[in-house]
């Protein structure tokens, strides 16, 4: 059981991150209605900036802020240049101008900062392990990651859903024509609602880094968990995602851990093990397949807020 409580910690990290970056996409995808594919860029360039940062001023939260900073600004110039002119088009343009962002960012992070992978340092404090209960023992960071991300989400619910901007983003996504005829910039909104996209996949990047290794291309795999998520969740809705983002961080970390032990009553050691990943991973996208099939809007749907 403790050890089981200890995965469930670690189904929990998971999702946190999954939330930071589906928060991000959903709020895009769902309010400007912009299929972003190079989402997973931005959450890439983000790991690179706090590991750029936190070499030059040899301090970790300084180089969080940092990064957390030129994500905004990241993501505020991407979307005057390369994204402001794929609103209104179909779905199919903006997956192929977005994928071509990819690329773009990949080969840009070559360039800028080579192919060779970088790491990010912890604080010395932020190494060692805290007993939450008899017996379990669980890493501080990975902690401060499940506070962060709850501190996080409890703000942007207060943002969007209790703010005067909130309530202008809501607007411009039910009607921007009638919002823009309002006298409100319409483009400015959009361009700070994508730059807060931008700074969540950043943070999102910041707190994996030190736990995977920063390389180009990162950002892609996680990406499609986190389109997973906000397909469960309910595009648009920041709750949807949150829950699902739990959801999705439980199935994976438990099947992982616990499916060998099941499967090698009747296979063999070596295939369980290599069974058990895979098993998991379909867990989650049969879970996608059938809410697509019995709610396609979602577990929370965001036109029920």
């Amino acid at each position: 059981m403790l050890y089981f409580f200890e995965q469930c910690l670690n189904g929990i990290q998971l999702g946190m991150l999954l939330f930071l970056l589906a928060a991000g996409l959903t709020l895009v995808f769902g309010i400007m209605d912009l299929v972003n594919l190079a989402h997973g860029s931005l959450y890439m360039l983000g790991a690179y900036f706090a590991a750029t940062f936190a070499a030059l001023t040899g301090s970790f939260t300084l180089a969080l802020i940092l990064a957390l900073v030129a994500s905004l600004i990241a993501g505020m110039v991407l979307e005057v240049i390369a994204i402001r002119p794929l609103y209104g088009r179909d779905h199919l343009d903006q997956v192929l101008g977005t994928f071509g962002l990819i690329l773009l960012f990949n080969e840009l992070v070559r360039l800028v900062w080579g192919p060779e992978g970088r790491t990010l340092s912890l604080p010395p404090e932020m190494l060692t392990a805290v007993q939450i209960l008899p017996g379990v023992h669980y890493p501080i960071y990975r902690l401060v990651i499940i506070l962060a991300t709850l501190a996080v989400a409890g703000l942007l619910y207060v943002l969007v859903m209790r703010t005067r901007l909130g309530m202008l983003v809501r607007a411009g996504a039910s009607n921007r024509e009638m919002v823009g005829a309002l006298g409100i910039n319409i483009k400015l909104l959009y361009t700070l609602v994508f730059g807060l996209g931008a700074t969540l996949a950043g943070f999102a990047g910041v707190m994996q880094a030190p736990i995977l290794t920063v390389q180009i291309g990162m950002g892609e795999n996680i990406l499609i968990l986190a389109f997973v998520v906000i397909i469960i969740g309910g595009i648009g809705s920041i709750r949807g995602a949150f829950v699902a983002a739990i959801i999705v961080g439980l199935i994976d970390t438990l099947g992982r851990s616990f499916l060998p032990d099941v499967l090698h009553l009747a296979l063999s050691n070596n295939a369980a093990q290599t069974l058990a990943p895979s098993l998991s991973s379909m867990s989650i996208y049969m879970l996608m397949a059938a809410i697509l099939v019995f709610r396609p809007e979602g577990l929370f749907p965001a036109a029920s807020r």
